[in-house]
């Protein structure tokens, strides 16, 4: 069988940046250092950090006043920051500046008047640290058929933002189903760069093999939409989570078999 890896794939600058920075603190600071849910959605990359002496928690309240506290690739809410405040704890962030950017430029549309249509996932730790930066201002899009009935108070004052992580291709069918209804809309392309070339990357392999595997987390929004360019292409596909997941019904017959992982997935799992 032969193997064809995907380029690029694997670890983006801004998980390398938050990874970082929870062993820094641990090397700086000591145990525990508590970080505010997974630092990056990765199950092994959370598995290694905490066997150094990460304390992950799911909300603030569970780490002990005046502690120090990490807060994650994805970013957080202003109503976050604020509970941090008033716990006395010392904050760390580890938001991935493409992230930040987007908050950003939320406030400042909601500053100027604009509605704000988020495309993105529901529940995202991301999409939820997004919205509470302008709540009354930001409307969710999560697919066409939310795009094709959003309403918003002034069609003449409107902007799209995007989640970091999300497919090219279906945004830039939401983004259109948008413009039609609203031709005054702004859009701002926040994908980021490398999500956005590990799924041209993906794409191209895609044509290339028979069988595609996406190393990396369920939870990952990068890994999934992986999966699903790769399925668009014509070939099946999986996420796997590690080399155990692979079921030898899915080899049979496979003489080229393509690998890639997502933005926040070891290369060792790739190996």
């Amino acid at each position: 069988m032969e193997v064809v890896l995907s380029r690029p794939r694997g670890f983006c600058a801004g998980v390398v940046r938050a990874v970082d920075t929870v062993e820094l603190c641990l090397e700086r600071f000591g145990k525990p250092v508590y970080v505010r849910r997974e630092i990056v959605h990765n199950p092994n990359v959370v598995s290694d950090l905490r066997s150094q002496g990460a304390v992950f928690v799911e909300e603030l309240d569970e780490v002990p006043e005046g502690q120090r506290v990490l807060f994650s690739a994805h970013g957080v809410s202003p109503a976050v920051w604020q509970q941090s405040r008033e716990r006395g704890l010392t904050v760390v962030d580890a938001t991935c500046p493409l992230v930040t950017r987007v908050h950003l430029e939320a406030l400042k549309f909601a500053g100027e008047g604009y509605s704000i249509l988020l495309i993105g996932h529901r529940g995202h730790d991301e999409v939820i640290g997004t919205m509470g930066e302008a709540p009354q201002a930001t409307i969710l899009v999560e697919d066409v058929a939310c795009a094709r009935t959003v309403q918003v108070p002034d069609p003449e004052r409107v902007v799209a933002l995007t989640q970091t992580t999300l497919s090219v291709d279906d945004t830039s069918e939401i983004a259109r189903v948008l413009k039609e209804r609203f031709p005054r809309l702004m859009t701002r392309n926040d994908i980021c760069y490398a999500t956005a070339n590990r799924q041209a990357a993906a794409k191209a392999l895609a044509r290339e093999v028979q069988l595609v595997l996406v190393i990396g987390a369920q939870n990952s929004s990068n890994c999934n939409r992986l999966r699903e360019v790769a399925e668009a292409e014509g070939v099946p596909a999986y996420l796997i989570n590690g080399p155990t997941d692979v079921q030898d019904e899915w080899l049979e017959g496979v003489e080229r078999v393509g690998i890639t992982s997502g933005a926040s997935t070891p290369e060792r799992l790739v190996e």
